[in-house]
C-alpha cells in the first residue's frame, strides 16, 4: 500500500481585529475555516498558500510569517492532513467570484469565530488563532523547498 499524506496549507489574515474567514459547505453543513486547501504538484507551499487564498477569498495578501505546521486525523475518513499555516498582511481584494463549494469570505473577530466553535472545518481553525494570538511567528526562510 502506498500512503499518500494529505499536504495542505492555511492562511491567517488579520485586519482591524478581525480574521479572513471562509464559509463552505461540507456533506451540504456550512463550515468556517481559514482560506485553506491543497498544494498541487510541483507548487511551492508559499505559493500555494497564495494561490488558495486568492481562490477562496478573492483576497492578494502578502505573507508575513511561517505560523508552523500541524497534523490532524480526520475522523470522518481515518486521512492525516499536515497544515502548514502562513501569517498575512490582506492587500486588496481583486475578485468577488469564489472557489466552487465556498458559500462566502467573512471577516470575523476571535469572538465571533469562538460562537461558531461548532461549525469550524477542524480543531486546527482555531488552534492556529490561538497560536497567532500567542505571537508563534517564524520567518519565513525556515521553509527550504528544492522543487523549482
Amino acid at each position: 500500500m502506498i500512503w499518500m499524506p494529505h499536504a495542505t496549507v492555511a492562511t491567517i489574515v488579520r485586519q482591524n481585529n478581525q480574521f479572513l474567514m471562509v464559509e463552505e459547505l461540507i456533506s451540504g453543513q456550512p463550515v468556517f475555516n481559514q482560506p485553506a486547501g491543497h498544494i498541487e504538484a510541483g507548487e511551492l507551499i508559499a505559493e500555494a498558500a497564495l494561490r488558495e487564498t486568492l481562490e477562496e477569498t478573492g483576497w492578494q495578501v502578502e505573507l508575513t510569517d511561517f505560523m508552523g505546521v500541524y497534523t490532524y486525523l480526520a475522523p470522518s475518513n481515518g486521512e492525516i492532513y499536515y497544515r502548514m499555516c502562513f501569517g498575512a498582511n490582506p492587500i486588496e481584494q481583486i475578485s468577488t467570484e469564489l472557489d466552487e463549494g465556498i458559500v462566502a469570505a467573512h471577516w470575523l473577530t476571535y469572538d465571533e469565530i469562538l460562537a461558531r466553535k461548532s461549525a469550524l472545518r477542524s480543531p486546527l481553525v482555531k488552534q492556529c488563532i490561538d497560536d497567532y494570538l500567542a505571537g508563534q511567528r517564524f520567518p519565513l526562510s525556515m521553509i527550504k523547498e528544492f522543487i523549482k
